[in-house]
């Protein structure tokens, strides 16, 4: 006997339907579950029982469910695969929506999703420049699956030499935006803008292009000298140099500093590991000298919350840029505030035996060697307190020479502390 279709009704399906399967004929379905009803097209291809799903029942009517089911039918006839066609289908039309997709509406797209994991707004908006300054003219209006190897070279190949470091960062966003829209089925084939392998053979290896600049730091020797004058300076900028001398501290987790962090009582200055840049909570050890500071500046009330080095604005941390203007005022321009971490690591290694992993904890480093990391499953608290107390009491001996910190004698450091 033929199978015959038309089988369900308007009325019958007006009704409650049990949870179950109600046949159409000629292959349409009705799937009723306790979630929803929807239509489905059984069929067999090559012996194997498929079924193609065709909407939901609120959304698609019973006589565009038998059209569908009908063209389902016709591909059959044809010797093709309902299935695979619509997904064919599908394909060639994402390929049409990405001609629509501009490298720079990818580029906003992945900025706004990966915005809330980075550290904070200061890195959103070094992407945004970057990319508005350099990529955008050249190719924000393209077609992001148009960007191919020609294209990026047209923006990196005029930095790539005068301004390396620049460059070397937008090359890496780029590749990033260009595989984020990959997956999202907006280009496709391999990423034009990746380093190995890839344009490793086309453009000069950054560290050839430019010898690594490290941060200028001030010779060990001169750094009583050197405190001697920071203590005469008036202001919390100053104490606040002095303080991040002493800890060994990058410049943001000390301007940052909460008083709800500092345990005076036990002389322990906990930083959260949001913000440090291994995003690992670490303890510091707080010397007399250090804890002068903050008596200091908490007089006979300790602040039970809110920065320790406060602004001018009220309810705000002293600015970034607070320190170096402090430099400037006493006319050492030859430094930079972080390269206090490279003195104090040149003087533990010169002047101290202090097992290298102590001051590297001291400075709160990643270890990259992974044997070496199983290891140190300690924080070596106690040891890092014996080190700070040295450092402190070898910043507090000035040389006897003179009051005024020698100028011109900079020191590069070895090696860039991070």
């Amino acid at each position: 006997m033929a199978r015959t279709g038309n089988k369900l009704s308007a009325a019958k399906l007006s009704k409650k339907l049990a949870p179950g399967y109600y046949s159409d004929g000629l292959g349409l379905i009705l799937q009723v579950t306790p979630g929803g009803c929807s239509w489905i097209f059984r069929y067999r291809r090559n012996e194997k029982r498929r079924e193609m799903g065709l909407g939901s029942f609120h959304s698609v009517p019973l006589a565009t469910a038998r059209f569908l089911a009908q063209q389902a039918r016709e591909l059959l006839a044809l010797g093709k695969d309902p299935i695979d066609e619509r997904e064919v289908r599908r394909a060639a039309e994402r390929a049409e929506t990405a001609k629509l997709v501009t490298f720079r509406a990818a580029a906003e797209k992945y900025i706004d999703a990966h915005a809330a994991g980075w550290k904070n707004e200061k890195h959103q908006q070094q992407w945004r420049n970057t990319l508005k300054t350099y990529a955008y003219p050249k190719i924000g209006d393209l077609a992001v699956q148009a960007v191919d190897v020609g294209l990026v070279l047209k923006v990196l190949e005029p930095i790539w030499t005068k301004k390396p470091e620049t460059a070397s960062r937008l090359r890496g966003r780029i590749e990033s935006i260009l595989d984020w829209a990959t997956v999202r089925k907006y280009r496709q084939g391999e990423n034009p803008a990746r380093w190995r392998g890839h344009l490793s053979h086309i453009l000069p290896a950054r560290s050839k292009v430019r010898q690594v600049k490290h941060h200028a730091a001030l010779p060990y020797a001169e750094i009583g000298d050197f405190v001697t004058v920071v203590r005469q300076q008036e202001g919390t900028s100053a104490r606040a140099l002095e303080f991040l001398i002493l800890t060994a501290m990058r410049t943001s987790e000390v301007l940052l500093a909460d008083w709800r962090e500092i345990n005076l009582a036990t002389k322990v200055w906990t930083v959260p590991a949001e913000r440090m840049k291994a995003k690992r909570e670490h303890k510091v050890p707080l010397t007399a000298a250090a804890l002068a500071i903050l008596n200091g500046l908490a007089g006979e009330n300790p602040p039970k919350e809110g920065y320790v080095f406060s602004g001018a604005k009220e309810g705000a941390p002293l600015s970034q840029m607070a320190l170096l203007m402090l430099l400037r005022r006493m006319e050492r321009e030859d430094l930079t505030v972080h390269g206090f971490r490279s003195t104090f690591r040149d003087w533990a290694a010169e002047c101290t035996g202090f097992p290298n992993e102590v001051v590297e904890m001291a400075l709160a480093h990643v270890v990259e060697d992974k044997t070496e990391a199983a290891y140190r499953r300690g924080d070596l608290f106690v040891k890092r307190r014996k080190l700070m107390e040295a450092w402190a009491g070898y910043c507090g001996r000035p040389s006897g020479k003179s009051n005024v910190v020698p100028m011109g004698r900079l020191h590069q450091a070895t090696a860039p502390v991070a």
